[in-house]
């Protein structure tokens, strides 16, 4: 019995959430997503609630039976409040900055890294330390802003580099002289 899948969900008003075999629209004031849910999930809206049903037991229907309803419950929750994670530059000299539709990030390298943003991704700078990524897509979101990261992963030395804001890089100590 997957408790998390038996939970129906409730829509919000202003959303309409429309499925069509296993291809699942969801349309609210932020956005519209679509997505392809796996073909033995038995997905029906009732009444204002998303229910979702697996056809028996077996191992691989029982974990596809709570992820199908998460996804679907992040879409909905997309569509009404985009998600967004927050990145911070640490470094003396290393900054970003957005010019139209690119985040250009200066890293300590020769020449500075410029990222276009991706479809359905909006990048906000409003320090020249602190990157926000948002948008309605969960996985997206996730994903654009461990691509930033990857441009300058965060030393343990002196903690220079990319991060998210609420990890804890634990520093290291440097060599000690000769005794």
């Amino acid at each position: 019995m997957s408790r998390i899948g038996n939970k129906p969900i409730a829509i919000p008003a202003g959303v309409e959430v429309k499925v069509d075999g296993n291809i699942v629209t969801v349309k609210g004031p932020k956005g519209t997503m679509t997505k392809e849910m796996h073909k033995d999930m038995k997905i029906e809206v009732k009444d204002n609630t998303v229910t979702v049903a697996r056809p028996n037991d077996l191992k691989e229907n029982r974990s596809l039976h709570g992820l199908t309803r998460t996804l679907i419950n992040n879409m909905i929750l997309g569509v009404t409040n985009e998600f967004s994670k927050t990145l911070e530059v640490n470094g003396v000299g290393y900054r970003a900055q957005k010019q139209g539709k690119k985040l250009v990030l200066n890293l300590g390298y020769s020449h500075p890294v410029e990222m276009e943003e991706p479809e359905g991704i909006k990048f906000e700078v409003p320090t020249p330390n602190q990157i926000i990524v948002k948008g309605v897509d969960k996985e997206l979101v996730g994903q654009t802003a461990a691509v930033i990261r990857t441009k300058r992963l965060p030393e343990v030395y002196r903690g220079k580099g990319i991060k998210y804001d609420y990890e804890v890089i634990r520093r290291k100590e440097g060599k000690t002289g000769k005794k």
